[in-house]
């Protein structure tokens, strides 16, 4: 393995969450008097922090969304999750790979603690990540495109930011790798691999888990 620490994004990587959750952010925002279509959420807020949409809402319309919003956005997602979520199709084939090489991973996600543990239990991919290998931008109070989170999760784990390998599959993740001098690779499951590449130069793409261990190798 020719990296020290692989990082994944979990929404979309390891959980296949961001149909689930986009569809219920949309659907919220259209009730509270913002129109918003599946595609715009996925545009303009998939891999970001619930933060950049309270952000851009009040930037657009000068209006500030609920005080309560958090609270009911995560538990209707919470609610989808525990209908719906699977994890990605072949992540757990990777996560053993990685385990049998003995290459250290974690997950460095948007969302909250919360929510990450919500989705790993549910996709059984707890058993993967114990608390020390879960970080999320609540732990450092930005969320992507800063590099904040990423390098957080390098210091945490030991290891220096040229020696990490970022799995991300939103434009946003990929400027907050690069901003943390990481290399990065692209999953093109659900973004096109342009929207990628413009945001920054990626190492590689792929569009299935199974391609991943290659890549890395």
């Amino acid at each position: 393995m020719r990296y020290d620490l692989i990082i994944f994004d979990n929404d979309g990587v390891l959980v296949d969450s961001e149909p689930i959750s986009n569809t219920i952010l949309a659907a919220y925002l259209t009730e509270l008097g913002h129109p918003t279509t599946y595609e715009e959420s996925i545009h303009d807020y998939m891999g970001a922090a619930t933060h950049r949409v309270h952000d851009l809402i009040r930037e657009r319309t000068g209006r500030s969304l609920p005080e309560d919003f958090d609270t009911t956005l995560h538990a209707r997602v919470f609610a989808g999750f525990e209908r719906e979520l699977e994890p990605v199709a072949g992540v757990p084939e990777v996560l053993g790979k990685l385990v049998a090489d003995g290459t250290p991973y974690c997950v460095a996600s948007s969302g909250s603690h919360e929510r990450i543990r919500v989705g790993h239990r549910k996709t059984g991919l707890d058993q993967w990540f114990d608390d020390e290998r879960i970080f999320s931008s609540q732990d450092v109070g930005k969320g992507k495109p800063a590099p904040d989170l990423f390098l957080h999760a390098a210091r945490e784990m030991g290891v220096a930011p040229e020696r990490c390998a970022v799995i991300e599959d939103s434009p946003l993740g990929v400027q907050a790798a690069v901003a943390a001098g990481m290399d990065v690779y692209g999953f093109t499951a659900m973004t096109p691999a342009a929207k990628l590449t413009a945001a920054g130069p990626v190492t590689g793409l792929f569009a299935r888990m199974e391609e991943l261990p290659g890549l890395l190798t």
